[in-house]
């Protein structure tokens, strides 16, 4: 008996190992609940489309749960302008009565597929999307009455037949107040009503079911008209075959995801780096459909010709580092990107600052679409009208006010920073006066001043380029303005009032009230004081050499709280993912780890960032430490895990951090690859002992973006402890405005 036991024991083991293991693709690797529960602002959605898609799918929570993986219920799914349910029981008009319980150890969340049980009806719920349409598919219990719903709010809604229904509402993503369009087919002839409910219109069935039927909804969405969406939907999903479609998009997923394959590091880091991938790649939005788009900058409908439109950009966040990585690894769709930026100058007179649907929505400050230019004709791409690119860029910044939140010509603050290369700054206590200034976000002067010169120094290198000599010189005199702000006395970048003096009783830990913004953009002087990414060098001088500023950097990873940590994040919220006074989790910060590079020491650069991605990035809903501003937090942790970044866009350069992975290969332009092989790398194997650049030794700190768009391999010898001499010597830092 024992050995028979035995023998059927191994029968089966040979049976199991026969079968074909199945191959994980990036994908599978993919998590979109990372990040859905928000460290202290706004958490992360687990976005459905394709890549850059126009049709983003998520299920809709319980209203005011900011935190989406914490909502109890489920009220509907995303159609458009409405939204999509399906119920059992009484017929109701009613969002809270069709909402149901929802348990995510029932549910599937992937970047191309999403499926959940509904609790309260014991109906499965799923969906997938394509580039402009959505399908959707319900498995229902029998039930005597069962529905499907459709609502709008500020739209119309009708029945377009027997098994259609079409609408449309105002509104749009982030409340643009573009109209948006639908039409949707269903997959049998469905009974139905519109009726008004609350402050909409709302479409609902009633019919029988039998045990496991299953209602097909299929839907174009438009920007254009009801007809286009039905013409998106009958050219993306033809027919009711919801496995095809979402085998397409997973496979349009793979296809994107690997332009980065990587090998080694663990099943954790393997799920945070292609998350952080997938977020990177949603965003900006393509909103073209069948050869034409919607410009909400001049209200317009424009034939494409060929290169598709784009926006939806929060480009304060997305410039330093989403940007960069898309220029990598997607070159053509980047080239549109810019395009696009170029056709809203046309459209609207001005180059978009934070482009969405409806227009440019004046977020923040800097005009960094300069940034997002000069980087890309920096680096040899210029397929794209430049000299219309520079005469938008140009405008900006000479035209347009510097205000916070502010789109419009110069103001009074803009003509002292013209004349004295400073943005002015109230005295400590005086009232604001110029009727300008946004009431909430205040002037932010430092900030102002110090984004600004960055983005001057970015127009002059296109300006260079162009044998533009006179605006060369001028925009590279005012891409020194940093200094006019940097406080020798302190060490710090400090207010000053108009007539040039410090403000008096400047506090860098926290001055500058809520979010510091009187003087700083979300941030205090401990970040800002960094925010000189074209220029380094020309900081390190001002600092007193390179000493002072390496001890003045390691300050800034230990400098704690002056109150206590509740206080210090109720006053600066944005500040999140501290490690003493460097916060991961707001933007303005990405850059200052490998500042290392640049003085001497860049085996503190590789401590720090293993630092930062092992405690800051994780692999579950809690796993984005800040706000998720369209894949800038997330292609911060994909460059940085593959062992570079970019300090400065707008410099053809990378500063080398510690690579994650043994093996990096990125699919760049033109079939070109290039490859990062990480020998010995481990958790305590985080130190760079010795390098070779494309068969060469290498001992710099930094790369040249020409040593890797033409394909090559980087090898870095890592070791558990720091070679202090490697990238050490003055010569061997990365390129600076003053060096």
């Amino acid at each position: 008996m024992f050995t028979r036991k035995l023998a059927l024991s191994f029968c089966v083991c040979l049976t199991l190992a026969a079968q074909p293991a199945r191959v994980k693709e990036p994908v599978d690797s993919v998590n979109p609940n990372i990040g859905t529960i928000g460290h202290l602002l706004t958490a992360t959605v687990p976005y459905v489309q394709v890549p850059h898609g126009m049709a983003r799918l998520a299920p809709v929570t319980t209203p005011g749960t900011q935190d989406r993986y914490l909502a109890d219920k489920i009220y509907g799914f995303p159609a458009g302008p409405a939204t999509l349910m399906a119920y059992t029981g009484e017929l109701t008009t009613d969002p809270a009565r069709m909402a149901s319980r929802y348990d995510h150890d029932f549910e599937i969340a992937t970047p191309y597929w999403y499926k959940v049980r509904l609790d309260d009806s014991d109906i499965a719920a799923e969906f997938t999307a394509t580039q402009s349409a959505a399908y959707y598919r319900f498995t229902l219990p029998a039930a005597p009455h069962a529905h499907i719903s459709m609502s709008v709010r500020n739209g119309e809604i009708e029945v377009a037949g027997p098994a259609a229904v079409s609408g449309s509402a105002a509104g749009g993503r982030n409340d643009t107040g573009v109209r948006s369009y639908f039409y949707a087919e269903f997959s049998k002839p469905i009974a139905g009503h519109v009726e008004r409910a609350g402050g909409g219109l709302s479409f609902a069935s009633d019919f029988a079911t039998h045990a496991g039927e299953q209602i097909d909804v299929r839907l174009g969405i438009s920007y254009i008209s009801v007809e286009q969406a039905k013409k998106n939907l009958e050219r993306e999903i033809p027919r009711f075959t919801f496995d095809e479609v979402k085998a397409k998009t997973r496979a349009a997923w793979n296809q994107a995801l690997s332009a980065i394959l990587v090998k080694g590091g663990t099943e954790r880091q393997r799920t945070i780096f292609y998350t952080a991938l997938y977020r990177t790649l949603s965003r900006m939005t393509d909103i073209t459909e069948d050869g034409k788009y919607y410009s909400g900058y001049d209200h317009q409908v424009h034939q494409a010709d060929g290169h598709d439109f784009y926006v939806d950009d929060g480009l304060w966040d997305t410039y330093r580092s989403a940007h960069p990585l898309s220029l990598l690894i997607e070159t053509p769709r980047q080239m549109d990107m810019v395009r696009s930026y170029i056709r809203m100058y046309e459209q609207s007179g001005w180059m978009p600052s934070f482009p969405s649907l409806g227009g440019d929505r004046a977020v923040m400050i800097g005009h960094h679409s300069t940034a997002l230019i000069a980087d890309a004709y920096t680096k040899g791409y210029r397929d794209f009208d430049v000299a219309q690119a520079y005469a938008g860029m140009k405008k900006n910044a000479t035209e347009a006010t510097m205000l916070p939140w502010r789109r419009g010509p110069l103001t009074g603050l803009d003509l002292v920073y013209l004349e004295k290369g400073f943005f002015p700054a109230l005295a400590k206590g005086e009232a604001e006066s110029v009727r300008e200034v946004h009431p909430s976000e205040h002037r932010q002067a430092v900030s102002v001043t110090l984004e600004n010169c960055y983005d001057d120094w970015c127009l002059a290198q296109v300006a260079k380029g162009l044998g533009k000599d006179d605006d060369y010189a001028y925009f590279m005199k005012r891409a020194h303005n940093y200094a006019n702000v940097f406080d020798v006395r302190s060490g710090f970048m400090a207010p000053k009032t108009a007539d040039g003096n410090w403000v008096d009783g400047f506090d860098p830990k926290l001055g500058g009230g809520q979010g510091g913004r009187a003087w700083f953009a979300e941030c205090n002087s401990w970040v800002y004081t960094w925010h000189v990414q074209h220029d380094p060098a020309g900081l390190m001088a001002l600092m007193g050499g390179r000493e002072r500023f390496t001890a003045k950097l390691d300050q800034l990873f230990v400098e704690q709280p002056a109150t206590s940590k509740f206080a210090f994040l109720g006053q600066f919220p944005d500040m999140t993912g501290l490690i003493g006074m460097y916060p991961q989790g707001n933007e303005p910060a990405f850059h200052i780890p490998y500042l290392y590079d640049y003085c001497g020491q860049p085996w503190k650069t590789q401590r720090r960032v293993r630092q930062i991605m092992d405690v800051w990035y994780g692999d579950g809903p809690l796993g984005i430490c800040g706000d998720e501003d369209g894949g800038a937090m997330s292609s911060w942790y994909v460059l940085s895990a593959m062992g570079f970044y970019p300090v400065s866009p707008g410099q053809p350069a990378y500063e080398i951090g510690s690579p994650l992975f043994a093996e990096t290969r990125i699919a760049l332009d033109k079939g070109k690859v290039f490859t990062i092989i990480a020998r010995g790398v481990s958790a305590q194997n985080k130190y760079i002992q010795s390098a070779t650049l494309n068969g060469k030794p290498w001992d710099k700190a930094w790369f040249a973006h020409s040593d890797l768009a033409g394909g090559g391999t980087l090898i870095l010898v890592m070791g558990p402890k720091p070679n202090t001499a490697w990238g050490s010597a003055p010569d061997a830092a990365p390129p600076s405005m003053t060096r």
